[in-house]
């Protein structure tokens, strides 16, 4: 927005705090930025909605943000002690605990085993729901109690074994993979002719649907494999570690054909 007066963005998210952050931290700017509350699966509605066809390109930022994650009253994290909500939208929507209720325990173990990459899932899912029927389960902290009864206090690779859980039940409350998916079939559709589209995931599972995708017809990809954090960035921001980018651009019929 400084370096190219006249550029115009739309911005979308799920979380009024985060919409409300950005307001406020663009206000200087305000005439040629747009907020909406909507979820980034509805970007075609939202610019219908504003009679815009197409854009030059798109920016996705998945996942959570730093500022759910401190947040303990959001739940995102077993570092705090927080109810068991991980909504991204706080205002709609299941909670986790919800979420844990409703299910068997034979589909809460899919949940963990699908969406955490977790190979001890039935154990965890069986002790989740132990300490639920227990009146154990109320808080992020008795979560990860839950989790450490059935696998160890035990670290892999660094990683608390309550985080492949964590991550799991976040995504399922959120939807995340159905929304990137979503979001990934409209693209065709949203970014111009010489568009681009990039796009930051942070783990396996959203890394590999997005590489399909920009290797599917009409996109030409601008990185052949992810383009991680460097060191110093890392080093300012810890949680930029797990950071993959993917870019690729929109190209036309005759410009697949000549590659």
């Amino acid at each position: 927005l400084e370096v190219e007066p006249k550029a115009r963005i739309v911005g979308l998210d799920r979380d009024p705090a985060a919409v409300a952050a950005a307001d406020e931290r663009l206000a200087p700017v305000a005439d040629r930025v747009l907020f909406v509350r909507a979820t980034f699966s509805r970007i075609r509605e939202q610019l219908d909605a504003l009679g815009i066809d197409r854009v030059d390109g798109v920016v996705a930022d998945l996942g959570v943000s730093s500022p759910q994650i401190d947040d303990a009253e959001r739940g995102m994290s077993f570092r705090r002690e927080g109810p068991l909500d991980m909504r991204m939208n706080p205002e709609e929507g299941e909670t986790a605990l919800e979420l844990i209720d409703r299910l068997s325990d034979d589909e809460l173990a899919d949940v963990i085993f699908q969406y955490g990459e977790e190979r001890r899932s039935r154990r965890i899912a069986r002790s989740i729901k132990r300490a639920l029927a227990d009146n154990e389960l109320r808080t992020t902290l008795d979560l990860r109690r839950a989790t450490v009864r059935a696998v160890g206090p035990a670290r892999i690779g660094g990683v608390d074994p309550a985080t492949r859980t964590f991550q799991a039940l976040r995504i399922a409350v959120n939807r995340e993979l159905d929304e990137l998916e979503a979001l990934l079939a409209v693209l065709p559709d949203v970014v111009a002719e010489g568009g681009v589209a990039a796009i930051i995931s942070f783990h396996s599972l959203e890394d590999r649907l997005v590489k399909r995708a920009f290797h599917a017809p009409g996109w030409k990809q601008l990185t052949k494999k992810p383009v991680l954090a460097s060191d110093e960035e890392s080093a300012q921001n810890p949680r930029a570690r797990s950071a993959k980018l993917r870019a690729a651009r929109r190209v036309t019929e005759e410009q697949e054909a000549s590659r």
